[in-house]
């Protein structure tokens, strides 16, 4: 199929988490297991002829729940938008977002809730790639020349983020190497990792090194991610979400802050913000009705949460956003 490349980083954008989709996470070398537990695994098979996997996905809605694997992953956003989630990160995205994800780090990509409407015509599409050190050579990795690739992959443990110029030059070089193969597209993949290392517009996704966690603890999970993210909006509580996962109180507390890297209430704060900035900038209410409907019941209760949030109170983050597009 004919893919056209595209001339501009674009953002992210807002979404909700996992039941509908899962999970899926990948595997690296230097690694801080967080749970002594089996964790879910996930795999791209590759062919026969190639060291490693170059996919170009086209879905009604990614379909990936929170999972990892062994290999690592380059990924780009092509066409839909969502909530990404990857370690103890949130984000929204949109086309464009590009991510190079480390080993057993879990992740999952979820779409808008408009993309699982019956009868919808939007596509989710992506450019994956999954790769070991085995597929670059151990011996091509030992040489000096290969350094600044051995300390990316160091720095992949967290996620990284591609912006500004790299972003661009990794961009063009995907919609590449999807129509590569043999040599051709081993040497495109090269190029793309040596343009990672000596990239300077990279920067971590996650606050610590992630693996993922085992099966029944990511079901119990993503069945909690699910009903947060569909009454967020509302008063929702922390014994209200334990009923969900099947646990007291105090235990699911403990599980929650320990897979999150968030307090519960922390996590629902994020994604109700999240939600505001958006409102505030793709239309024209008020603050007092972003305010409700984000799930915030106080006005002053909202712009300061607002304000420690995004180090600018909702009026003067809209003021702000206007003018950078003006």
């Amino acid at each position: 199929m004919a893919l056209k490349k595209q001339t501009t980083c674009l953002p992210e954008k807002t979404y909700t988490f996992l039941a509908k989709l899962g999970l899926y996470y990948l595997t690296l070398k230097h690694k801080t297991i967080i749970a002594d537990m089996k964790p879910a695994l996930e795999h791209l098979p590759r062919e026969k002829e190639d060291s490693f996997v170059v996919k170009y996905f086209d879905y009604n809605y990614y379909p990936t729940p929170w999972h990892y694997h062994p290999e690592y992953e380059i990924v780009m956003v092509t066409e839909s938008t969502g909530k990404r989630f990857i370690g103890d990160h949130i984000i929204d995205f949109k086309p464009g977002n590009l991510a190079f994800i480390g080993p057993n780090i879990p992740h999952t990509y979820r779409n808008d809730d408009k993309y699982y409407e019956e009868g919808s015509v939007l596509r989710a599409k992506s450019i994956v790639i999954h790769f070991t050190e085995e597929s670059i050579g151990h011996d091509f990795l030992a040489l000096p020349e290969a350094r600044l690739i051995n300390k990316l992959f160091e720095k992949s443990l967290s996620g990284l983020d591609v912006a500004g110029e790299t972003h661009q030059k990794i961009s063009n070089k995907l919609y590449d190497i999807v129509s590569l193969s043999g040599l051709k597209r081993w040497l495109c993949l090269a190029e793309i990792l040596n343009d990672l290392a000596e990239s300077k517009t990279l920067s971590p996704i996650t606050r610590s090194s992630h693996v993922g966690y085992n099966e029944r603890e990511s079901k119990r999970l993503c069945s909690v991610f699910d009903w947060i993210t569909t009454h967020f909006e509302q008063e929702i509580t922390l014994s209200q979400a334990a009923v969900i996962a099947g646990m007291n109180e105090n235990a699911f507390s403990r599980f929650f802050s320990l897979r999150t890297r968030k307090t519960f209430s922390g996590f629902v704060q994020e994604l109700r913000l999240q939600k505001a900035a958006k409102l505030l900038v793709e239309n024209d209410m008020s603050i007092t009705e972003v305010c409700y409907e984000c799930g915030y019941n106080n006005v002053s209760n909202f712009n300061r949460q607002f304000l420690n949030h995004y180090q600018m109170n909702p009026m003067k983050y809209r003021k702000a956003f206007l003018k950078k597009i003006q």
